[in-house]
């Protein structure tokens, strides 16, 4: 049985240009890749196999990525799909948004 969100760790693989979800055992649960443009991370394909789904292991994979982006003094462009759905359901991270052609902020940050 697959590991719940709860039991999944994310790291960050620069060298592969993604964020990788592992469960307990190490085993890849699911992805989210990106390029990098300078201090800007643009996601471009989220990715838990079906038989890791359902078990909320992508929002925690892209949950856990936007706080090592936060952590990083990063910002993001969300091409993905996914991740600009996961971004309408969690607007406390919509500062990180920039705007693919200006790299300015999408939202003023609330300071």
């Amino acid at each position: 049985m697959d590991a719940p969100a709860q039991d999944v760790d994310v790291v960050e693989v620069p060298d592969a240009l993604r964020f990788e979800a592992r469960g307990t055992e190490g085993e890849l649960l699911g992805i989210a890749e990106y390029q990098a443009m300078g201090t800007v991370v643009a996601f471009t394909h989220t990715e838990v196999p079906p038989e890791h789904g359902g078990r909320g292991i992508a929002s925690r994979l892209i949950g856990d990525a936007m706080d090592l982006v936060r952590a990083s003094d990063r910002q993001v462009i969300p091409y993905c799909p996914y991740v600009r759905s996961w971004l309408t359901r969690h607007p406390d991270y919509l500062d990180l948004v920039v705007d693919p052609k200006t790299r300015a902020t999408t939202r003023p940050s609330a300071t």
